[in-house]
This record gives structure tokens, sequence and C-alpha cells, in this order.
């Protein structure tokens, strides 16, 4: 077995930490080369903020602490395809590459749904790549909303 990359692993260990917190388990890392700059997992509830998605709390602290709102030169990794808010805020971020684990046939918007990187006026695409640990990613989900049910 291929061991995951170390940006999506520390993305599963914050997916689980929601997870532990009552939270939908989506976690995100933002990494600039092989720096880390930014952590962060679902906090919706807890915040009671219905923008609080894992990355887009990753891309706010990524920006606050790079000083700058455009991230051409960085990689997101998610543990699930973004929504369609959160794919919306990878584009304006300019965010250069969005590696994400399992795929969201109901609520992504990248493989799924509107397929935002691919309509005409979405002004930035990033390289995708799909399934980096999406084994991991799937079973966390499922887990955690079989114990909900």
């Amino acid at each position: 077995m291929i061991p995951l990359p170390e940006p999506m692993r520390q993305a599963l260990a914050a997916a689980v930490a929601a997870a532990q917190a009552g939270e939908v388990p989506v976690g995100a890392v933002i990494m600039l080369g092989r720096e880390l700059v930014a952590v962060s997992a679902n906090a919706p509830r807890a915040l009671h903020d219905p923008t609080a998605h894992a990355e887009m709390r990753v891309i706010r602290d990524a920006a606050a602490r790079l000083g700058r709102e455009r991230l051409e030169d960085c990689d997101l990794w998610v543990t699930l395809e973004p929504c369609a808010m959160c794919a919306g805020a990878i584009a304006h971020a300019r965010i250069g590459r969005l590696y994400y684990a399992a795929a969201d046939p109901k609520g992504g918007a990248v493989e799924h749904g509107p397929r935002l990187f691919g309509q005409p006026t979405c002004h930035h695409r990033p390289e995708v790549y799909a399934g980096i640990g999406e084994g991991a990613a799937a079973t966390l989900l499922r887990d955690f909303f079989a114990a909900r049910r």
C-alpha cells in the first residue's frame, strides 16, 4: 500500500478532530511548497457559521498568515470534494492545485453537481487531483453519519 502524502494525513487528522467535536469530519491543509501554512476543519456548529467549512477556514487562515488574498502558489488538500461555496472560494483565492480524497456525489461541485471549474464563467481553474486518501476519508464520513442514525 502506498503511504498517503503528509498534507493529506494532516487533513485526515483534522477531520478526525472535527468528528470528535461533533462536526462533519472534513479537514483541509494549505501548503506553500513544502511549508505547512494552515490546517483547519469543519466548524459550522461550534462557530454558529454556515460558511465555516474546512476549506473556507483554511483559505482565510492561509491568506492572513501570508498577508495576501491570492494563493496561486499554494496547494489545498481536503478530505472531501469541495461544495459550490468552497469551490468558488478556491477559484477566487486562485489556489494552484486542489487535492481531495473522497468524492461527494450529493454536495460536491468539482466532479459532481455544477462542476464549477468547468463553467465558462469560472475565472480560475486549479489543477485537480482526486481520490488521494479516498478510502480513509469515506470511511470516516460513513462512520460519522452511521453513528447519528
